[in-house]
């Protein structure tokens, strides 16, 4: 069975560039969201986040017609579900936005229809996903049922680009195809190679779910072994992107560079779940996430001791000093501020301090509700004219930018080492 119409629900950082790929196939494609206002944007042929290229590709598909958004589900060949995966309690994995999508395109699936979960999930989603829709639809047989004849096939197939190159990795990296079924892994790879120029790798869907897990956490361990060498070196009156050069000089090391800790909705949650399925096995995994999600408590102390000395240099009082925090996403260049190291340590500064705190994300427009009233967004020249500490938390390509000259202050916290 070729795909006609192909549906994608969750139009996010993941869903909206995946539903524009397809479209740019000049195939039919239904996205949809709980947002009314992404998809009133979307419909209008523009983008409601920050991703380099989408914002052309997105117009030009829906002006061809082959991409429109929706708030319900439609008919459709396949349906690709990629919502957020978010934690809950003791960082355990909340489910309850892929069991709402499933259970909303539930009454519109058809007989030889494919549903693709694209969402990060621990071991075991595509299993529960596919009871979620059996349950809902008793009418239809899936592959927990009847196997390689089920009348809908299911598989798992996450996504592993880079914010900022999502347009090009989307289609240049391989994918991880992991069916129900081997007739499940071949029509998913089917769907894929529409866009795709990387490879389909093939594997059962337990494995698939793993595999992007465990590409997350393998990460998340180097960047933990980074940053817990920047408090070492802290102690040591070492200056560690000095040092990390050296080592690296070594032809069997590569250590990444440190920084405010760790963001974004898959390195700085993925490890958690494995962590919360083995807690007695995953040592290395929850150490790893407990160094990163601690940094921006340390960098806080370091902002907390560079006004000390700034207050008994300058004579001013606490209140008539100004801190510029520079960068709330997660990485660079982008506007994505979940679970963002950089936004949490703006935060406890913004509470801790009593003077003013300024926040220059030129990536965004206004500040997010937790910053709102605690906070002022202003400029890179406006910052670096008044503001009396400057904390580097992301290293934007405006940042870098910034003429040495320019930065007068002799205050600053750097965690990304621009300014060193």
């Amino acid at each position: 069975m070729s795909f006609t119409t192909i549906s994608v629900i969750g139009l996010g950082y993941i869903g909206l560039p995946t539903a524009a790929a397809f479209a740019s196939r000049q195939k039919q494609v239904v996205g949809v969201d709980i947002n009314q206002h992404a998809v009133d944007t979307i419909n209008r042929g523009e983008i409601h986040i920050v991703e380099p290229d989408l914002d052309k590709v997105v117009k030009v598909a829906v002006e061809g017609g082959f991409l429109k958004a929706s708030t319900t589900p439609v008919v459709a060949d396949a349906y690709l579900i990629a919502v957020p995966t978010p934690f809950k309690g003791d960082h355990e994995p909340d489910m309850v936005y892929v069991e709402a999508a499933a259970k909303s395109l539930a009454p519109v699936l058809k007989k030889g229809a494919l549903v693709i979960l694209e969402s990060t999930s621990p071991v075991g989603a595509t299993e529960q996903m596919a009871q979620w829709l059996a349950d809902a639809r008793p009418d239809l047989t899936f592959p927990q049922q009847t196997g390689e004849q089920a009348d809908i096939n299911i598989a798992y197939c996450p996504e592993r680009v880079l914010p900022g190159q999502v347009m090009v990795e989307l289609i240049k990296n391989d994918r991880v195809i992991g069916g129900m079924t081997p007739v499940c892994s071949a029509r998913a790879s089917e769907l894929y190679n529409i866009f795709l120029e990387g490879e389909c790798v093939v594997t059962n869907s337990r494995t698939a779910e793993m595999c992007k897990l465990t590409e997350n956490s393998f990460r998340d361990v180097n960047i933990a072994f980074a940053n817990e060498l920047s408090l070492i070196c802290a102690d040591q009156g070492i200056n560690v992107w000095e040092l990390i050069r050296l080592a690296n000089r070594h032809p069997r090391v590569n250590i990444l560079q440190p920084g405010p800790g760790v963001g974004g909705h898959c390195i700085a949650v993925d490890p958690w779940f494995i962590v919360a399925q083995n807690p007695n096995q995953a040592r290395l995994i929850r150490t790893a996430r407990e160094v990163n999600d601690s940094k921006p408590h340390w960098v806080l102390d370091q902002v907390k001791a560079t006004v000390a000395d700034c207050l008994t240099q300058s004579g001013k009082r606490a209140n008539e000093l100004t801190i510029a925090c520079f960068g709330l996403a997660f990485k660079p260049n982008i506007d994505d501020l979940r679970e963002s190291p950089a936004m949490e340590i703006a935060e406890m500064i913004a509470h801790w301090h009593s003077g003013e705190t300024q926040v220059v994300e030129p990536n965004i427009h206004t500040l997010p509700n937790k910053l709102a009233g605690h906070c002022t967004l202003t400029s890179v020249d406006d910052a670096l004219a008044g503001a009396d500490v400057l904390v580097l938390l992301v290293d934007h390509n405006q940042f870098k930018a910034i003429p040495g000259d320019a930065v007068q202050q002799n205050y600053i916290v750097d965690t990304k080492g621009v300014w060193r």
